[in-house]
């Protein structure tokens, strides 16, 4: 379920959040930009603004530039997030000068090593952008663009060495060979730094239209699993099924020759934010109400944080009960925004 904004509210919003820097308090990611574009995406354009002010206070200034990035020395700038700035203008220059699909397809196997950037809110952002323009061409939503590529570009963060272990023949019994990290302490860059072993899952896959099923199904039982293991870490195993999603539907974006490793950097992604962040045991969880795509959509606005709001997203573009079952889920587990 999602929907055309006709009344140009969000790119109003993207406007007013393009004097922001990507980040605040030094560190914490600003999930604005990707909120009110679902919110937008799926019939609530008329209260992105109201949103934004609940949030206003996580919008910190633009961070200064340090020096340009060109051409000729990104490789020195990737991965600094000092260069948040330059990341953003040499993009801005980028989709002015050059279609967005083409700077898209060019830069996307760059940073697809450095998926987990920012505990995945690279390229989580970068799936929204992508969304928004799909169904509009205008300077705003290019302009998100490239603030999305030059925020995940600045938090650039690869991920090697990891031993590979066994998987399963579907995704659902590979992320439950996922094995915990030893350390429930610290965070996020502490406990990647912990994981040193993951199952493989479609590694054999090598046609894009496979990958695009398999894909599929790793956001879908991701999804579905977050109703179940989501008390682990409420807000952080959100990005087990958002980032894969974010991969998912910018797909038909970029050439199909991407799709392959594009699913193996999401498997990646989500079975690492497993292994950090999940459960020692699932729960059964019986939602407590059957409610409309619509009314979830209402509840999870209400409730209004973030995290609820991208997981509920997501949720709608799986589509099932159960899916609308792991948004309700999120509700209940997380803090609302006040």
């Amino acid at each position: 379920m999602t929907t055309r904004d006709t009344s140009g509210r969000l790119d109003e919003a993207f406007e007013r959040l393009h004097t922001s820097g990507p980040e605040f308090r030094g560190w914490l990611t600003n999930h604005a930009p990707m909120v009110v574009e679902a919110l937008a995406a799926h019939g609530q354009a008329g209260a992105v603004h109201r949103w934004l002010d609940l949030y206003s206070d996580r919008l910190d200034e633009f961070p200064a530039p340090v020096e340009p990035v060109t051409d000729a020395n990104w490789r020195e700038a990737l991965g600094d997030p000092r260069r948040a700035a330059d990341w953003i203008a040499y993009f801005s220059r980028a989709v002015a000068e050059r279609p967005w699909r083409a700077v898209l397809a060019e830069w996307w196997p760059r940073l697809l090593p450095g998926l987990y950037a920012a505990a995945t809110h690279g390229v989580i952002r970068v799936g929204h952008a992508v969304r928004a323009l799909e169904a509009e061409e205008n300077e705003p939503r290019l302009t998100e663009l490239a603030h999305a590529l030059g925020y995940w570009a600045a938090r650039h963060l690869p991920v090697s060495g990891l031993e590979t272990l066994p998987g399963a023949d579907s995704a659902a019994r590979s992320l439950d060979l996922v094995p915990l990290v030893e350390t429930a302490e610290g965070g996020y860059l502490a406990r990647l730094a912990a994981v040193r072993r993951l199952p493989v899952w479609a590694q054999d896959v090598t046609d894009p239209d496979t990958a695009r099923d398999r894909l599929t199904e790793l956001v879908r039982t991701a999804t579905h699993r977050y109703a179940t293991h989501g008390h682990g870490e409420e807000t952080m195993l959100v990005h087990a099924a958002t980032a894969p999603n974010a991969v998912l539907r910018t797909l038909d974006s970029l050439p199909r020759e991407l799709w392959v490793p594009s699913l193996h950097a999401a498997w990646s992604a989500s079975a690492a934010v497993t292994a950090m962040y999940g459960p020692e045991e699932p729960v059964d969880y019986v939602p407590p109400a059957r409610l409309t795509a619509e009314e979830v959509v209402e509840r999870a606005l209400a409730h209004g944080d973030e995290h609820v709001i991208k997981l509920t997203d997501t949720a709608l573009d799986v589509g099932d009960e159960q899916a609308l079952a792991a948004a309700l889920r999120s509700v209940e587990l997380s803090s609302p925004l006040v």
